[in-house]
């Protein structure tokens, strides 16, 4: 009899990398404004993008800092090539 060895995957929150990752990502894809916004910046990538959203409000309406440790900018930048 063999052992099967049971592989977890990486703790994620809804699909997204974590919470806070997964909360700018669902404002900016499910806010008109938000997301008009950040069609526009897009190309310039997530960071860019977080200081003109950081001008506008310092949080998303659920708290969520624009600019966030722990937000994983390599997944929101991604998010934003689909817009």
């Amino acid at each position: 009899m063999t052992q099967s060895t049971i592989t977890t995957a990486p703790e994620t929150y809804n699909g997204w990398a974590n919470y806070e990752t997964w909360n700018v990502a669902l404002w900016l894809g499910n806010d008109e404004n938000l997301y008009n916004i950040a069609r526009g910046w897009a190309e310039h990538g997530y960071k860019s993008l977080s200081h003109v959203l950081i001008e506008l409000n310092s949080t998303t309406p659920d708290g969520v800092k624009w600019n966030d440790s722990k937000l994983d900018i390599a997944e929101l930048n991604e998010m934003l090539a689909e817009f």
